[in-house]
Parts: C-alpha cells; sequence; structure tokens
C-alpha cells in the first residue's frame, strides 16, 4: 500500500521550477534536433508513399511542424484543462501513417483533413471521462492494436526501399538502408547514456552520406529552399462531402485516435515520476489534460491539412537524464519547433534523405513499436483468456490485411472496412472483451448520498455482499471499517465543496481471498494515498485527530489506490480475508 518513498535525488529542477535560460533553451534545443527529423519525415513518407504532390508535401511538414510548436507549449504551461503541465514534447504520430497513406491515397489531402478532424473529436470526449478508458480499452484490447500498427505499416514501408532515381547502381538502396539500419541498431544496442538517444539521427545522418556517395540525395532540395519564407503549398480544405470512402475510414482512424490516447496516457504518468523528486501517485487530472492537448493537436493538425500528432516519450527519456523537468524546457522546444517551421532550407535537409534511408528509420520505429504492444497486453499479468484474446484479434487482423480470409465476401463488406487489418484486429478483440465482460461474474454495487448518514447503508450492504462470498464475522468486520475509513476521509477532504449533493458509489468484487471495493465519489484536492504514504511526515501544525482515519485505513487494508479525475475520484481499496485462527 505504501509508495516507494525513496528521493529522486537526481531530479534538479522539478517542473513549477525555473532553471536559468540558458539550460532550458539548450535542454530544448537537444529535444528539437533530437525529433525533427521524426516529425518531418512522418509525413513526407505518409505523402509520398501515396503518391502526393510536392507542393502539398511543402505545406504539410510546414504545418506538422508548426502544431507540434504550438501543442508542445500548450503542454507545457496547460491552457485550463487542456495540457499535462509538463515537457511533453508534441510531435508527428506514425501509428497514422497507414491509415493516413490511405486517406489521401482513395479520397486526397481534403479527406484526410476531415478525417483527423473528426476522429480528434473522440480523445477530446476520451480526455473528460478518461475514468471509463479502462473499461473500454483493456491492455489486450489496446496492445492488440498496438501490434497490428506495423502489419499495417510495413508492407508501404518495403516498397519505399525500391525509390531510387532513374540510372542510380543497384546496390545503392540496400546499401544505403543496411547502414542507417546497422547504425542505428548498433548505438541502440551497445551504446549508454546521451549516445544512445542520439541513435535514429546519427543512423539517418550516415545513410544519408552513403546514399550521397550513390547520388541518391537530392540535394536540389536543400540548395533551392529559401532560408526563410512560408511553403510553397495551399491548405488543401476539407471534404465535407462525407463520402462511402469518408465511412469506410472513419472507424480506421477513430481506433488509432484511441490507440494515441493510451500511448499519451503512458507518457503523461512516465513524466510524472520522473519530474519528481519525491514519488507521489500519478495525478490524472494531468492525463486528462495531456490527453485533451492530444485532441487539440490533432484538430489543429486536422483544421491545417496534415498528418496527426502524439506525445514523443523522448521527452521522458531526456527529463530522466538530465533531472530537468522544469515547464521551460517545453516552453523551448515548442518555440523552437515554431521558429524552424518558417526556415525551409532546415525542413528541407530532411525532406531530402532518400527513400530507402527513410525506410530503415521507420522499420526502427514500427520494430519497437511493436514490442510496446507486446507489454501493454502484458503489463498487468496475462492469464489464457486475455492471451487468447490478443492471439485471436492479432491473427485475425493479419490475415485481414493481407485478404486471405475469405475475400470473397469480406472484400467488399462496409465499404472495404475490414481491408484494414488493425481495424479488423481492433473489432475482434473489443467484441471477446465485452464477452468476458457480459459473462463475467456479476459484481455487488450500491449507490447512496455522499454522507456519513449513508453508513448503515453500506454496512447491510458488506454483510451481504460478505454471506455471498462465504466470509465470517472477521472479515465483515474488517470490510465495515475500511470503508467508514474510506469515506470519512473522502468526506473530509471534499467539506469546502458547498451547493451540490454528491453521490457516492461503491463496487464489490471477490479476488481470490481479497475482497475488492472501488468507491466512486465526489473530487477533491489531497490525494488519499499519497497522505497515507506520508503519515510519518506529518507537517507541523496538522491536527493529528485528522490522520486518525488515514492509520486506521492503512491497518486495516492490504492496498489503497486512488485515481483523481476533474470529475470524480476513484478509490480501490483490497482487504485480505483473515487467516485460520492458531
Amino acid at each position: 500500500m505504501q509508495a516507494d518513498r525513496t528521493d529522486r535525488t537526481s531530479v534538479r529542477y522539478e517542473a513549477d521550477e525555473k532553471p536559468p535560460a540558458p539550460l532550458a533553451f539548450g535542454l530544448g534545443l537537444q529535444l528539437a534536433i533530437l525529433t525533427i527529423a521524426g516529425v518531418v519525415l512522418t509525413p513526407a513518407i505518409v505523402i509520398r508513399a501515396a503518391g502526393g504532390s510536392e507542393s502539398f508535401l511543402s505545406w504539410a511538414v510546414f504545418a506538422a511542424v508548426a502544431v507540434s510548436g504550438i501543442t508542445t507549449i500548450v503542454q507545457a504551461v496547460r491552457v485550463g484543462r487542456v495540457g499535462a503541465g509538463y515537457v511533453l514534447m508534441m510531435g508527428t504520430s506514425g501509428a497514422f501513417i497507414a491509415v493516413c497513406i490511405t486517406a489521401i491515397a482513395e479520397g486526397g489531402p481534403a479527406m484526410l483533413a476531415i478525417l483527423v478532424v473528426i476522429s480528434s473529436l473522440f480523445q477530446f470526449a476520451l480526455s473528460t471521462r478518461l475514468s471509463l478508458l479502462r473499461q473500454i480499452l483493456t491492455p489486450a484490447v489496446a496492445g492488440t492494436v498496438i501490434m497490428l500498427i506495423p502489419v499495417t505499416v510495413m508492407p508501404i514501408i518495403f516498397d519505399m526501399l525500391k525509390e531510387v532515381p532513374e540510372g542510380a547502381s543497384t546496390e545503392s538502396a540496400a546499401v544505403s538502408a543496411l547502414a542507417t539500419l546497422l547504425v542505428i541498431a548498433g548505438i541502440a544496442l551497445k551504446a549508454k547514456g546521451t549516445l544512445r538517444l542520439w541513435a535514429p539521427v546519427i543512423g539517418v545522418f550516415a545513410g544519408s552520406a552513403v546514399a550521397g556517395h550513390y547520388g541518391l540525395y537530392q540535394t536540389s532540395l536543400v540548395v533551392e529552399a529559401a532560408w526563410i519564407g512560408l511553403p510553397t503549398g495551399d491548405w488543401p480544405g476539407l471534404d465535407l462531402s462525407f463520402s462511402p470512402v469518408f465511412w469506410a475510414l472513419l472507424p480506421a482512424f477513430v481506433f488509432v485516435t484511441l490507440v494515441g490516447a493510451i500511448e499519451t496516457v503512458g507518457d503523461a504518468i512516465a513524466i510524472q515520476h520522473v519530474s519528481r523528486r519525491r514519488p507521489r501517485a500519478v495525478d490524472f487530472r494531468a492525463v486528462q489534460g495531456a490527453v485533451a492537448a492530444d485532441g487539440l493537436g490533432n484538430l489543429l493538425s486536422g483544421l491545417a491539412g496534415t498528418v496527426p500528432n502524439t506525445t514523443y516519450s523522448t521527452s521522458v527519456s531526456v527529463t530522466e537524464l538530465t533531472g530537468v523537468g522544469a515547464r521551460r524546457v517545453g516552453i523551448a522546444v515548442g518555440a523552437i519547433f515554431i521558429a524552424l517551421a518558417f526556415l525551409p532550407k532546415a525542413l528541407a535537409i530532411v525532406l531530402a534523405i532518400p527513400g530507402p534511408v527513410a525506410a530503415a528509420y521507420v522499420t526502427v520505429l514500427m520494430a519497437m513499436l511493436f514490442v510496446v504492444g507486446m507489454r501493454v497486453v502484458i503489463q498487468n499479468g496475462i492469464d489464457y483468456r486475455n492471451g487468447l484474446v490478443a492471439g485471436l484479434a492479432f491473427w485475425t487482423g493479419v490475415g485481414f490485411q493481407n485478404g486471405v480470409i475469405f475475400p470473397e465476401y469480406f472484400s467488399e463488406f462496409a465499404g472495404g472496412l475490414l481491408q484494414n487489418g488493425m481495424t479488423a484486429g481492433g473489432l475482434v478483440a473489443i467484441i471477446l472483451s465485452l464477452f468476458l465482460e457480459l459473462t463475467a461474474p456479476r459484481r455487488a454495487r450500491i449507490e447512496t448520498e455522499f454522507d456519513v448518514s449513508a453508513l448503515p447503508a453500506i454496512r447491510e450492504f458488506l454483510g451481504t455482499f460478505a454471506a455471498r462470498s462465504r466470509w465470517d464475522a472477521a472479515m465483515v468486520s474488517r470490510l465495515e471499517a475500511a470503508s467508514e475509513e474510506t469515506l470519512l476521509t473522502l468526506i473530509e477532504r471534499d467539506e469546502s465543496t458547498e451547493g451540490h449533493r454528491r453521490r457516492l458509489r461503491i463496487v464489490a468484487r471477490k479476488e481470490n481471498d481479497q475482497a475488492v471495493l472501488e468507491f466512486v465519489a465526489a473530487t477533491g484536492e489531497e490525494n488519499l494515498q499519497d497522505r497515507i504514504a506520508l503519515l510519518g511526515e506529518r507537517t507541523a501544525g496538522a491536527p493529528a485527530e485528522q490522520e486518525v482515519s488515514l492509520r486506521l485505513l492503512r491497518h486495516v487494508a492490504s492496498s489503497v489506490l486512488h485515481q483523481q479525475y476533474y470529475d470524480m475520484d476513484i478509490v480501490t481499496i483490497r482487504v485480505d480475508a483473515p487467516g485460520p485462527a492458531a
């Protein structure tokens, strides 16, 4: 139940602290250099693979870099409920590569724009009710969808290995791609510290140098680009016809948007951990803000006519490495991105990277993404049920992606909806998870007033639950004590809220020899989990009587998990059944 209380002395500046401006700018510049290639390459890969024009590519890259800069600043400063309040860098999302290519190829840039705009609305909805996310997207569902992203992207990426100018030697593409792959993999596998973070940049540079030897690097793009200016292309507009292509692709965009939200949740949790000297419970209000800022980034990307963006985990790695989690760094990164958007020559250096080099770079990213999906599936442990859900969904997605599962029946179903492996596999995973949820043993629940007067009804509810679970009077006493102290503590935290009649919902279930009680109640400011962890370090002037409920709860419950959201608190406590008498 108690959190790890070891101080992170390596953290030099927390989010609210202000490092010297030169230090903040220097770290921001490093983060920008580390990731600008990824921000620019993603729209370049999408548009070139879809057969888009160079003028649209120029516009899309400009818009992507500018939007990434704006949303990185929003993540750092937190505007209202939008933004995490931490250094979370935003950039174009590789998860969208496959669906974006399809959208441009079948409907044009305007079709891509409207799909991104509409799918971003789902992310705003998730941010407001993030507490429901854990019930909708289980680790098995989310991890399977993530693993299917490389399945849908890699056939397109492999085609880029052959993108060389006419007259180029036959081995030029293979040698350039191999050099890129070997350098990135070699540094990532063997280097330590800062050097490992630079592996993608060094690998792309090395591959481009080899490609330049064969004449594959398009130096003309760099020479012709202006030092300062606006893109040559124009805004593509929004396709408001809502044609069959839109309805066929929308589910896939929504799926990837949900995957992006999951990635953002993980990054928002991780950045809180590495930005604090003293470990504390995760503030899910900051996580909600991060998801909302992610949605804002996708909305702006769609309105601007470019590919969607998401949070980059690189900011977590660099923050942990440097010990600087101050918001000033995030503001610096965003400002540098915005400046780069108006420097066409700097962007042209990245756009001139040959197809084989870009393909090798993306191959490494997709390989890592596949492993991330595997980790998500097993993050909370895996039993045969979750394993079967993930396995069936993954291979179903592979089959539909390759058109080998009864194509005569499914190739035209719902406008070709199931031709995308990620959509098909995700649907299977959700259907199987819903089946497990609907057929699970029914949980006991009660809803009552959020007030001390509810205690008699709660005791009666717990007595019935314990009897059904075949627990004795000693366990009933434990459950009643844990519930009473949880309720009293939550009410104490909510005393400042007036004018609203709050409700309390308690859900109880049995897991082996444990009772799991979930309290869903009004939101307060202090985290109950943190207060329990700090009981031995009570600040001067704090009334000891206010700690009585917390100390009793710590004694009775084996674990306490407190998740704070803008709209509610969710406190989950576990109570062990008493052992047999000696």
